[in-house]
This record gives structure tokens, sequence and C-alpha cells, in this order.
């Protein structure tokens, strides 16, 4: 009897350093795709806080790059403030990555009227008669006109969401400009007298950051960003309200409850 052909050995994959990885597979600089990985490493608890990590030498060598790569991967850490180098001793990790800073994006209708604690919103343009994307005719009629505006919402000194609003026009007159400053958008429509909200839906998906995005929400080009599409139906049927946000990936969190 015939032994069976062997079959080639796979990687560990509980020790994600024994993985290859090919950097080509990405137009990101390589040394902030090194970045990310070493980022990952002290946010899974892998480098722990207090703890020295590999030298230049030792992590050119398991990720096969220069060690001038990793310098420039390991200084993006440090202005992050998550490690520290002293001569001498070595590089030690002292802190993990946008500590308390998660934004979570909200999967009920309660959750929306809320900002996160401690955020701030800046209008960046207001009062534009713009129409959004229509929305799938199955959510409800378009209407006339909308009235658009984009803001930028700020958390811990850093700007972690940018969302464009579109408002039907015939009911944007009784909303007071100050909302746009301090309430989220459903939060708007929910205290508008008169309005009842008889549907919303949300969609999530995402994708990388363009040169505007990038610069707008402060993160590197291409760095992962989350795409969120709102939409309010009114009592009569009609699309009130449509938004097109888009999340810093680096600091968002999605809970579902399953059960």
């Amino acid at each position: 009897m015939k032994n069976p052909p062997s079959r080639p050995s796979l990687p560990d994959l509980a020790d994600p350093r024994k993985l290859a990885i090919d950097f080509s597979r990405s137009a990101v600089p390589r040394y902030v795709q090194l970045a990310s990985l070493f980022r990952n490493r002290v946010e899974s608890g892998d480098w722990a806080v207090g703890t020295q990590i590999p030298t230049v030498d030792e992590l050119a060598e398991e990720c096969q790059v220069a060690r001038a790569t990793v310098r420039q991967a390991l200084d993006m850490l440090e202005e992050e403030k998550l490690i520290a180098r002293y001569r001498a001793k070595g590089t030690f990790v002292i802190g993990k990555p946008q500590e308390q800073f998660w934004c979570e994006v909200a999967t009920d209708w309660s959750g929306q009227l809320l900002a996160p604690e401690g955020a701030t919103i800046e209008v960046l343009t207001e009062r534009e008669r713009l129409a959004p994307t229509p929305v799938e005719p199955s959510l409800g009629q378009m209407a006339e006109a909308y009235e658009h505006w984009r803001r930028r919402h700020w958390r811990n000194g850093k700007p972690y969401y940018l969302g464009d609003v579109y408002i039907d026009a015939r009911v944007c007159a009784r909303i007071p400009k100050k909302s746009f400053e301090t309430k989220t958008s459903m939060r708007i429509l929910r205290d508008l007298p008169g309005l009842e909200i008889k549907e919303a839906h949300q969609t999530l998906t995402l994708g990388s950051a363009d040169p505007l995005i990038a610069e707008l929400l402060q993160i590197p080009l291409n760095a992962p960003i989350a795409y969120v599409t709102r939409s309010a139906v009114d009592q009569a049927g009609r699309v009130v309200f449509v938004g097109r946000g888009i999340y810093r990936g680096d600091v968002i969190r999605l809970d579902i409850r399953l059960k």
C-alpha cells in the first residue's frame, strides 16, 4: 500500500511572526504597513506595556526589510507615544493605541441620539442646496430639495468622524442653527416638533482614505475607514434625512447583541 502524498506544512497561525509578510500587495508605504503590524502587537498585548521589544536588527530580519524601514515604523509608534527609546537600554512599550478613544457605532435608534462622551462638532459648511445620492426607492420617496451641512466630529483633540447631512428643505427652517453644533443628526430630527420618524436605516461598509479624507481626519493615506450611510423616513413616506459619514478605522467599535 502506497503512502498518501505528503501535504505542505501550514504556517503556525498562533504566532503571527512565523507568517511570511508580502508588503508588495499594498500601495501603502512599507514602513506604514510595518507600523500597523507593530501597533497591532501592542494593542493585542503581544508587546505588553512595560516590556522591551525586539531590536531593530531582529525586527528587520524577522520582517525581511531594511533596518531603515524598521526605524521609520518605530518613529511612528514613538510619535503616538506607544514606545520609548532609551540609549543603551533598548525600546520599551509605554502605552496602548487609542486607549479610551473608542467610538461605538450605534446599531439602534436610541444609540443614534447620543454623541460619544466628550465629543464636539465642528461645522465646515452649512445650508447649501445640494441633493444627496438617491436612496433605494423601497425606503421612501425623495424630497423635492435638501439642504446640506458638512460636519467634523472631534474627541480627545482628534477628528474621528466626517459627516455630510442632507435634510428636507421644507423642515430645515424650523431647525435652530445651534443644533448642528451640538446634536447628532438623529437627535436633531427627534427634537423637531411635528416630525415623526417612521423608519430609519443604516449601512456600514469599509474602505481606505483618499488624500482629502486623510487630511480631514488626520490619518495616513489609504488608512482604513468605515463608510456609514443613514436615512430617515417620516410618517408620509418621505425621505427627510440622508447622512453619509466616514469614521476613522482605528477608533470605531461595532457591538451587536446576537441573542
